[in-house]
């Protein structure tokens, strides 16, 4: 009869608190010095391993490679040689170190999008070595590092985060502060980006903005997601060349939103540096009042003639870039251009490729003026159950549509995110 299976042996976990301050030994347990730090290199690991020691030998701080430590345990590191070589220690790229740099100080939590505090930092030996494999985020943390030493060990770990789901700040770090992109970044939407950076202090936020710079698209949705004031914020440090830039890559309302927060004297010059076709929809939407439906709109929608096909129209959705939150409905209109239907996207899949865009019209669709406030574009959107609403001119003619995203974001109060406990601050 065979054995059954052995479960899976856990790590033990070494808190960083009882490493740090405890002794330095060679290998035959001579004590050599003081354990000043751990020292890691960040990159593709999800949990990086102890790349060397920072050490205090003598009075004389010095760095201790991995390559001579024999073992890490709680309140000594052991050395494979009874010999040191005192090297002063020189930071190489990506290095941090654990304590000084990550110790104590905010991350981002990326699997729940919101900044936590490290507390404690925990460490296991992984494929032969050891690794920083979390965090502790509770008070547990905290009250470890202010008992005695030998009551550290029977305080269980709080609150752990998996390393794997964290991202350090660390533009503090001289040879990291050009560590862009956070990889880890990547997997969040731009706006629980956004909810980040209004969260962080402004130095913490500068470098999430600044890591999300390398993907321009990126940077852009996320800038379209903060609030007025932190816009202004990251925007006053940029050169006119770089505002219109970015503005260039917004959504034009939002761009336009942005030019009107900008000083008065700055506004021209930025706006004539923006590429001119952004620049016109933008000079466009400055002339209406941003709490009317003018002010609320997009100019990017899709309107086709009525005799088109849906399967001409279904090809027209596939080759727009328009963002898809304004291509829930493809509007329809007569040969005076002005506005005779709305089809939603939906019904295009469900129709068959021949079949006229008139055919699929069931109502006259509503519409809006430029003029008409805020309470009659909310109530019209909810009579019709409309997701999008079409705005137009005094002819009948689509000049942009709102969406209910934009409807919501005038209508909730500011900083409703976290004043609901969304972004989760810790």
């Amino acid at each position: 009869m065979s054995a059954p299976p052995a479960q899976a042996r856990v790590p033990q976990v070494l808190h960083l608190s009882l490493v740090v301050g405890g002794a330095l030994r060679d290998s035959d347990g001579e004590r050599l010095g003081r354990v000043d730090d751990l020292i890691v290199r960040l990159g593709d690991d999800d949990h990086p391993p102890i790349t060397g020691v920072l050490v205090t030998v003598a009075g004389r701080q010095a760095y201790v490679p991995a390559e001579q430590v024999d073992d890490i345990g709680q309140g000594e590191v052991r050395l494979s040689t009874s010999k040191l070589d005192l090297r002063g220690f020189e930071r190489r790229p990506e290095e941090v170190l654990l304590s000084k740099d990550v110790l104590d100080r905010q991350l981002i939590n990326v699997d729940g999008a919101r900044l936590v505090r490290a507390n404690e930092i925990e460490l296991a030996r992984l494929e032969g070595w050891w690794r920083v494999v979390g965090v502790d985020t509770g008070p547990r943390g905290v009250f470890r590092r202010l008992v005695p030493r030998r009551l550290g060990p029977k305080l269980r770990t709080g609150e752990f985060l998996d390393w794997a789901s964290l991202e350090p700040f660390v533009g503090h770090v001289p040879t990291v502060r050009l560590r862009v992109p956070h990889p880890k970044l990547a997997r969040l939407h731009p706006a629980q980006i956004a909810d980040l950076v209004e969260a962080a202090s402004h130095r913490e936020g500068e470098e999430i903005i600044e890591a999300v710079g390398s993907d321009e698209e990126l940077e852009a949705d996320v800038f379209e997601e903060l609030d007025e004031q932190h816009q202004l914020e990251f925007i006053a440090q940029r050169s006119d060349a770089e505002v219109a830039d970015v503005l260039g890559r917004m959504a034009p309302d939002d761009a336009a939103d942005v030019v009107v927060e900008l000083a008065e004297d700055r506004r021209e010059p930025v706006l004539s540096l923006v590429p001119a076709p952004k620049r016109a929809k933008i000079r466009a939407l400055l002339g209406y009042d941003p709490a009317e439906a003018g002010g609320l709109m997009s100019p990017d929608f899709l309107c086709l003639y009525r005799h088109a096909t849906v399967a001409e129209a279904v090809e027209r959705v596939r080759a727009s870039a328009i963002p898809g939150d304004l291509l829930t409905t493809v509007y329809v209109m007569d040969t005076q251009r002005a506005l005779v239907g709305a089809v939603p996207a939906t019904d295009l899949l469900r129709a068959d490729g021949d079949t006229p865009l008139m055919e699929l019209v069931e109502h006259p669709p509503p519409r809006l003026r430029p003029d008409s406030e805020l309470e009659e574009v909310a109530r019209l959107m909810s009579d019709f159950n409309l997701t999008s609403a079409a705005v137009v001119d005094g002819q009948d003619r689509m000049i942009g549509v709102i969406t209910v995203d934009d409807v919501l974001e005038v209508m909730l109060p500011k900083g409703w995110r976290r004043r609901f406990g969304l972004l989760g601050e810790e």
